[in-house]
């Protein structure tokens, strides 16, 4: 088989490429949505996810204690499948939702979950946290995103042996152990800020002592028992990850700004949805990370129209990715031939605005409903006029500090906090300041009046404000 024609790692030619080519960081493609239903999408459930991850923890359980029962007998194959398709499989979307932190409406509950699901991954949970944030960024971009599973042309046999884990988890495995000794990957050192080394440095010695306390347990016991309930399933379980990941991007476009192109959703049957948390609507899920797993469904029946046809199963879309490969292993460049329709411009405008000397007249208060939001231009650049769901007025500057092209008007309102539509980092609405990574920098505050039932807000900003770090 033909080896990569392309450098795929973040340190080589290929990032500089992309940068130059404005491909690092832009702004995407994302299609025309009416903001009060999308506000709608936005809403989260701590009981409706917390109800999801508890069947997940009880079939987990079901499944270990059903493995624990059966070992010694050939019942104990089945049995550990399904314990390891669970924990190495499903755990993955659970981790992958409340490290966005949308699974949950409480904040500590995504962490509750995301921990404990990183440890079952073998995913270190800073480096992680960081390289989907990459993801997010520049998508399927070669040289900038750190997720790409498959470089061109796909190699299948690969892929069938990872379906046992027998290449990922052992080099996770591996960088885990280095990173315990200290010294980062350059790709890692490149995307994590440098004042967070450290704690990557102590989560991989943290997994590093359970790991080796679990090999520790199987030289007690003289027996492998531990490690077929403990980190084993990371690699036994891991065919459930593998088989619906594969259908994300596999075949689809490289250096592109349009999800519709490099992202595939797929229609699957309730069983899997659940399994796979709605992350089978996953062209969706890359447009409006904002909007919650159990509301992707919803969401696709909104934009449905602007997106090219969905893979009608999951067989379908393995059909497609089998012909990528195909084509790709005669010729890289290979591309599928999808049909998206044509694009229109789904860009928020500013609000039509009013000046009164260094005022600004944005609506009547009737107009902006609790949890929305409107974009008006201010003196140093686009200004975010928010309604908090407790009916407060707050300004904001427009632009994400952290990703410099995206409009936060087209994102989310949580509580007192306004959320990213790129990455789920937050800014509190009150002063400003970052509330959840990636963002570090805050954003410049505005003064807001109401004047006759009107919403005003000054042009210039406060002199002091968004400056308080995470």
């Amino acid at each position: 088989m033909t080896a990569p024609t392309r450098d795929y790692s973040l340190t080589g030619p290929e990032s500089q490429r992309a940068i130059e080519r404005g491909l690092a960081d832009a702004e995407w493609y994302r299609s025309p949505i009416d903001p009060a239903r999308l506000a709608e999408l936005h809403q989260r459930s701590d009981l409706r996810a917390g109800i999801d991850v508890v069947l997940w923890l009880v079939l987990l359980v079901g499944a270990g204690s059903w493995a624990w029962v059966a070992l010694g007998s050939w019942w104990a194959i089945p049995a550990f499948a399904v314990y390891g398709a669970l924990y190495g499989g499903a755990a993955d979307p659970r981790w992958h939702e409340c490290g966005h932190g949308t699974a949950f409406r409480t904040s500590w509950l995504n962490e509750l979950v995301y921990i404990p699901a990183s440890f079952m991954l073998l995913r270190e949970p800073t480096v992680w946290r960081w390289s989907h944030v990459r993801h997010h960024s520049d998508t399927i971009v070669v040289g900038r995103d750190a997720e790409i599973v498959f470089p061109r042309p796909i190699d299948v046999r690969a892929w069938a042996v990872n379906l046992l884990g027998l290449t990922s988890v052992p080099a996770m495995v591996r960088r885990i152990v280095r990173h315990a000794c200290g010294r980062l990957d350059a790709d890692v050192a490149g995307y994590v800020p440098s004042e967070l080394h450290r704690r990557v440095v102590w989560e991989a010695r943290g997994y590093l002592v359970v790991i080796v306390s679990v090999l520790a347990a199987c030289v007690v016991t003289a027996g492998l028992v531990p490690l077929l309930f403990v980190v084993g399933p990371t690699f036994y379980g891991a065919w459930l990850m593998a088989f619906f990941g594969t259908t994300q991007h596999a075949g689809l476009r490289e250096d592109v700004l349009d999800h519709r192109w490099n992202t595939r959703t797929v229609y699957m049957n309730p069983v899997f949805r659940f399994l796979y948390l709605n992350m089978n609507y996953h062209v969706e899920h890359h447009m409006f990370p904002t909007v919650p797993y159990r509301n992707l469904p919803a969401l696709h029946g909104e934009i449905r129209d602007d997106l090219p046809e969905p893979s009608p199963s999951t067989w379908a879309a393995y059909r497609e990715i089998w012909t990528a490969a195909r084509g790709q292993a005669a010729e890289p460049t290979f591309e599928l031939d999808r049909v998206v329709p044509e694009s229109v411009s789904s860009t928020t405008r500013a609000a039509t605005s009013v000046e009164h000397g260094e005022w600004i007249d944005v609506c009547a208060v009737t107009d902006l409903a609790p949890g929305a939001m409107r974009s008006i231009d201010g003196s140093d650049g686009p200004i975010v006029v928010c309604r908090a769901s407790s009916g407060e007025m707050h300004a904001l500057a427009g632009i994400c500090t952290h990703s410099r092209r995206v409009q936060l008007v087209a994102g989310a309102i949580v509580g007192g906090e306004l959320e990213c539509p790129k990455h789920n980092g937050r800014f509190r609405l009150a002063d400003g300041s970052p509330s959840r990574q990636p963002v570090t920098e805050g954003l410049a505050t505005y003064a807001v009046q109401i004047d006759a039932d009107r919403i005003r807000v000054r042009s210039v900003p406060n002199q002091a404000s968004g400056s308080t770090p995470v």
